[in-house]
């Protein structure tokens, strides 16, 4: 592989990929550009204060930023063939580290849920990384359904199963039901029969509500999320800071950097609740023209999933398009107060390595789909073929 190919500016190949592809990278680099603009606003003032250093978590997330676009630009010029050979390699080896999470000693905990490794300094969140390998699976199970056995078929789906069940173990119900809905949305495409996705579905809520009627927090923050003011100062008090925060911006928001919810008022605003500092600063138009941004990805992303004439790579477009777009409707849903408090990252935004990562690998698969869709290689005639056209024609003629 030509090394200037992993340093997207120095990559001349993308002069000659299919348009889809060409704006889909532009996107993804204007996405990840604003992201972090805004992650060195929001991260700033807790910077200061915890490290001394008002840009320690924007220098980090530069460094994370730097691996990802290696990453990155691997995928969108490796045949998905390649890169779906192995994915179910790098799925198995993710669901492993979600189970070692929950070894007590091993699985470093963040607000009562265990949901990292620490290697040295670096901290692993498997069920970030898992979401683009659980993608590239779901969509050759689901894409070649009706071509395996059922018992393919049942290993697979148990599989996706533990995937489910250890990632809510840790506790994250959110990033549980952003997978579950992922699958489930990928077999829908693929065409599966309603009987199974019906039943499914009612599975998933069943086990939903389980999780909150035996987790207190869950259980709180539903609550809350009904009436946050109710208890402004105790449960609400993340969700009515996020909601001044979204609330103050009004149309033009108060300007870059001049969140004043940043400010030690508003919990996690790096990372759960960028959206509502980003709100604030930016108003309601920037808001606006992030969902058109959000918008345009996921169009783009339908158009590369439909001009896809292999099913597989269809589903893979489907499904990344959900990922990256759901994850972020979800955020915002959160930060305005539209959905239950839940720890789920903005991707491209939120401060974190195994988020951006993630996020960056899905986007090249979208594009390296684009490529192989609309791509066509042209074959050359063979000369024997070209000779005996000749032949038939000069026969005609002689015999005319």
């Amino acid at each position: 592989m030509n090394l200037r190919r992993l340093i997207p500016i120095f990559d001349s190949s993308v002069s000659n990929w299919a348009l889809e592809a060409r704006l889909l990278r532009w996107l993804t680099l204007i996405w990840l550009f604003v992201g972090l603009i805004m992650l060195f606003s929001a991260s700033y003032p807790v910077a200061d204060a915890r490290q001394g250093d008002g840009l320690y978590y924007f220098k980090r997330q530069l460094l994370w930023v730097l691996v990802s676009l290696i990453g990155f630009n691997i995928i969108v010029n490796l045949p998905l063939q390649k890169i779906l050979g192995v994915s179910h390699w790098f799925l198995l080896l993710f669901l492993a580290l979600i189970f070692v999470t929950l070894i007590p000693g091993l699985g470093k905990k963040a607000f009562d849920a265990a949901r990292w490794i620490a290697i040295g300094p670096i901290p692993i969140q498997p069920s970030e990384l898992i979401k683009p390998f659980l993608v590239l699976q779901s969509a050759r199970l689901f894409g070649q359904w009706e071509r395996i056995s059922w018992r393919v078929r049942f290993a697979w789906l148990g599989i996706f199963g533990l995937v489910l069940l250890g990632i809510l173990a840790q506790p994250n119900l959110s990033t549980t039901a952003l997978c579950g809905m992922t699958i489930w949305l990928i077999a829908l495409a693929a065409g599966l029969p309603y009987k199974y996705l019906g039943g499914t579905a009612i599975g998933g809520v069943m086990l939903a509500i389980l999780s909150i009627s035996i987790k207190e927090y869950q259980r709180k923050r539903v609550m809350s999320f009904l009436n946050p003011w109710a208890d402004a100062t105790g449960d609400g008090y993340q969700l009515v800071q996020s909601l001044l925060a979204v609330g103050s911006g009004r149309t033009w928001g108060a300007g870059f950097g001049l969140s004043q919810q940043k400010l030690f008022y508003l919990p996690i605003q790096d990372t759960d609740f960028i959206f509502a500092v980003f709100a604030e600063e930016f108003g309601f138009v920037g808001s606006m023209v992030l969902l058109a941004l959000l918008a345009t990805f996921a169009t783009l992303g339908l158009i590369v999933a439909l001009k896809a004439k292999n099913t597989v790579h269809r589903l893979v477009a489907i499904g990344v398009t959900i990922v990256m777009v759901g994850q972020s409707l979800l955020h915002i849903g959160v930060a305005t107060g539209s959905l239950p408090t839940t720890g789920l990252p903005l991707p491209m935004f939120s401060y974190g390595g195994n988020s951006m990562i993630a996020s960056l690998i899905a986007a090249g698969l979208l594009i390296r789909v684009a490529r192989e869709s609309n791509e066509a290689e042209v074959v050359p005639l063979r000369k024997p073929l070209l000779e005996n056209g000749r032949r038939r024609g000069s026969f005609q003629k002689n015999k005319n």
